[in-house]
């Protein structure tokens, strides 16, 4: 044993991993059902401990978005319980055949789900991420060293105390999920550079927390990523559909990455659309930026500058812009997405297709509100964020892109 606490810490979790890799799916999910169990007997434990966080942060000024995301009341705590039932009715990933054959020579191969190992993540007031990166390791048969933050640190250590009870109480090792929340900023830095025992680093925050992950780690990391997302109007749209999508995509919780941040409107629906747009999002707090265009239709949207469309607000505002056509939107989306999910919004079925096929972004819809981008609207029961980036997972990350792969080969005697 290590006499470095953070290094005993990481050793234990990855033997724990090691023997998670081999829990049967009956026992994952016995673990998974006592981390829903405990959530719901342990409320008022969670709320309490999570209202001295939020109490923290107003006293630090953390922004009203930021306080969104890291309230956990009683609704979002049985939503989270839930979630993790829905995790449980999933098929198990692991032993998956993704492809195989039969060579000429009669050797079978084989290629199989496997789990990372031990996977470690860091986010920052998203105490909700606890859960369900914990969730989703256990059923993936990976283990978890978890960095949560300074602004959820009361949250977070009751969380995973009671998830590592509820590990423990089926007979699996409670080690497998860790939190290093109590080595602060040191401890983080040293998750980035724990190569051989953390297996991949996956970041969940700020624009600038996953940058600084994406520079600094030596693990290899799944870069998630900031939502500077757009909402399309077409010429063709229909009214009903434009302003609910919009009003959804941007009001619904506009402190999370998938809420809509710029609305681009196509010159020959703008007059017809964007003031009953506008006017709706007004009356809902919205704080608009735009264009000439767009300040000539409605008098309440106020002057734009270039930070606008570069910015990912997380609150109630959003830049506004009329565009001359198709490509312009596709150009202002190319300059300015961060590749997480964009929309259009469309009757004409050849544009709704270019659309789908020249926006490059991680997920791409057509007639339907951003906030659909999610691992539990997906089908996931939770995820472990939103990846922008194009190798191995993109989107939504479930149970799959929590895996590698192996060969399996099986012969009689060859040899080459």
């Amino acid at each position: 044993m290590s006499t470095d606490p953070f290094i005993d810490l990481l050793a234990r979790a990855r033997t724990a991993s090691r023997r998670l890799a081999t829990a049967t799916p009956a026992q994952k999910n016995a673990a998974l059902a006592a981390i829903a169990d405990g959530i719901e007997a342990s409320i008022p434990r969670i709320v309490e401990a999570n209202g001295l966080d939020l109490a923290r942060g107003r006293e630090n000024g953390l922004a009203e978005g930021l306080l969104d995301r890291l309230l956990l009341d009683e609704r979002r705590l049985l939503g989270l319980a839930s979630a993790v039932r829905d995790v449980i009715g999933l098929a198990d990933p692991i032993g998956q055949v993704v492809r195989g054959s039969t060579l000429a020579n009669g050797i079978q191969i084989s290629q199989v789900r496997v789990p990372f190992g031990l996977i470690g993540a860091i986010y920052e007031a998203r105490p909700n991420v606890t859960i369900d990166i914990a969730a989703l390791a256990l059923k993936s048969g990976n283990g978890a060293v978890l960095r949560g933050g300074s602004a959820a640190e009361d949250t977070n250590r009751v969380l995973v105390a009671l998830i590592q009870d509820a590990i423990t109480s089926v007979g699996l090792d409670g080690d497998a999920v860790q939190t290093v929340d109590e080595f602060g900023r040191e401890g983080a830095g040293r998750l980035m550079r724990a190569r051989g025992y953390i297996d991949v680093l996956i970041p969940r925050g700020s624009a600038n927390l996953i940058a600084t992950v994406v520079q600094e780690s030596t693990v290899p990391v799944i870069e998630t990523g900031s939502g500077i997302v757009h909402v399309f109007v077409d010429a063709s749209a229909d009214e009903e559909k434009a302003a609910a999508i919009v009003r959804n995509a941007k009001t619904h919780r506009p402190s999370v990455c998938n809420a809509a941040e710029t609305l681009l409107v196509h010159r020959d629906a703008a007059e017809r659309l964007l003031p009953r747009i506008a006017r709706e999002l007004l009356d809902d707090g919205v704080v608009l930026y735009g264009d000439e265009q767009a300040r000539a239709l409605e008098g309440g949207i106020g002057a734009d500058d270039d930070e606008i469309w570069a910015t990912e607000h997380l609150a109630l505002e959003m830049g506004v812009r009329v565009v001359d056509s198709l490509d312009e939107a596709l150009a202002h989306i190319e300059r300015y997405s961060t590749r997480h999910t964009e929309a259009i919004v469309t009757e004409d079925y050849e544009n709704a297709q270019r659309f789908l096929t020249e926006v490059d972004s991680a997920v791409v819809m057509v007639n339907a509100s951003t906030r659909f981008t999610d691992g539990g609207e997906f089908g996931f029961g939770a995820e472990v964020g939103i990846s922008t980036q194009k190798l191995h997972a993109r989107g939504p990350m479930g149970l799959a892109e929590l895996t590698s792969t192996k060969w399996l080969v099986r012969g009689n005697g060859q040899i080459r």
